[in-house]
């Protein structure tokens, strides 16, 4: 967990994977990220397999470097505790929908009254104002709804699923962007925001900044779809031996390839040195690499293309990542261990610090920019908390005393 963030404070009330995606990558930066939830938890904790009826593999894996709080929101005084905790804090994150959230006193227009200079950012299914703003919205619904699954079609056109959580997880970028945007909106401002990053129209802006294509232009002039990406022979090729990715991209990558591949003609073709006639016949050209590729096998395709600087890689299977020597070098997988949950793996912040790292105590100042510093040694990660673990410890830190802490407890307004 590096340290950019630290000192400010998130009000994460995110669930599933979309939101906890985007908090984690702030908490990652060190930013104080308290998740609150349910009496339920968030549904993710019990999707297995796991050790933990509160923590299973799944959810520790969006919801590292995060305190838990549980609060019925359905009860005023949880919203009172909700209220309290937003005004000390900086940021408010929410995947619900508008209407779900000004039900439990989570609406932009409430939670500013009690922190005026709120950054307040949420992922609802559909942009308020359409005419879906209130349907119910989850990753399949919108890999359906935005054209992704017909783009997956399998080779009877069936549309496909995408085998990842791929909508919420890009989506989750979306929010974190928009966080920090607001973030750097007050630095300059002193002024709170609301930003808003809809499911829908994120993966349309997304799939669409290609497919849009010739409809770019008024009349259009061709199809909608980008027509490299949509060529039936763009695909791993068949070598000896398996499969490999092999893309030959700028004009000296095609060049080279048919030249290493004994092809002369066809490195001097027009086709591939003319980059326009190259895009309109990109399909011819991915039919040359495949009917190449079984010449030769992976390990002296991989040997030809490095020498001549070619993109390409093996394909591989999930079981072949951990031990990819790129990913090993990088240390990407990391074991420790946890006095609850035993030995467990989790993947680390892809982010590496490289540069001296301004002095986190000015995050959140404004007119301060202090003096560029060593940033401090990066701390350890905490694994994704046990469902109201921290309960306590934040009500006690929003100035809740000991009889007032079991009140609540008592009336089931806290867990």
């Amino acid at each position: 967990m590096f340290q950019l963030l630290s000192g400010l404070k998130v009000v994460d009330l995110t669930t599933i994977v979309l939101g906890p995606y985007a908090t984690q990558i702030l908490g990652d930066f060190g930013a104080e990220v308290v998740k609150v939830e349910s009496g339920d938890g968030d549904l993710f904790r019990a999707v297995r397999p796991g050790r933990s009826a509160d923590v299973g593999v799944q959810f520790q894996n969006f919801n590292r470097n995060k305190s838990s709080i549980v609060l019925d929101l359905k009860q005023p005084d949880a919203q009172a505790v909700l209220h309290k905790l937003v005004s000390e804090s900086d940021v408010v994150v929410h995947n619900m929908r508008s209407r779900s959230a000004a039900r439990l006193g989570a609406s932009f227009d409430e939670l500013r009254r009690h922190n005026p200079q709120l950054v307040y950012c949420y992922a609802p299914g559909f942009a308020d104002g359409g005419p879906s703003q209130d349907d119910p919205a989850y990753d399949d619904i919108i890999q359906a709804r935005c054209g992704l699954a017909a783009l997956n079609a399998d080779a009877d056109g069936a549309p496909q699923f995408v085998r990842s959580i791929v909508c919420d997880k890009v989506v989750g970028l979306h929010l974190a962007i928009a966080v920090l945007t607001g973030v750097v909106h007050r630095l300059k401002t002193g002024e709170g925001v609301c930003i808003e990053a809809p499911m829908l129209e994120s993966m349309t802006a997304f799939l669409m900044s290609e497919h849009l294509a010739g409809h770019s232009l008024v009349p259009p002039e061709g199809e909608l779809g980008y027509a490299r990406m949509l060529s039936p022979h763009r695909q791993p090729y068949r070598t000896l031996d398996g499969y490999l990715a092999i893309l030959p991209y700028s004009t000296r990558h095609w060049s080279r390839f048919f030249s290493a591949c004994g092809e002369p003609e066809l490195a001097s073709d027009p086709r591939v040195t003319d980059p326009e006639l190259r895009s309109e016949k990109i399909d011819e050209l991915y039919q040359e690499i495949a009917r190449i590729a079984p010449s030769r096998s992976n390990a002296e395709w991989l040997a030809l293309l490095r020498a001549e600087d070619i993109p390409c890689s093996p394909v591989n299977q999930l079981t072949d990542l951990k031990a990819d020597p790129q990913l090993a070098a990088s240390g990407m997988f990391e074991t420790f261990e946890d006095p609850e949950l035993g030995t467990l793996q989790q993947l680390r912040s892809p982010f590496r610090l490289h540069a001296a790292a301004i002095d986190s105590s000015s995050v959140l100042s404004a007119d301060s920019h202090g003096d560029a510093a060593t940033d401090p040694a990066p701390l350890a990660d905490s694994r994704a908390p046990d469902l109201g673990a921290h309960t306590r410890t934040i009500l006690s830190k929003l100035g809740y005393d000991a009889e007032q802490v079991n009140a609540l407890y008592q009336s089931g307004s806290v867990a």
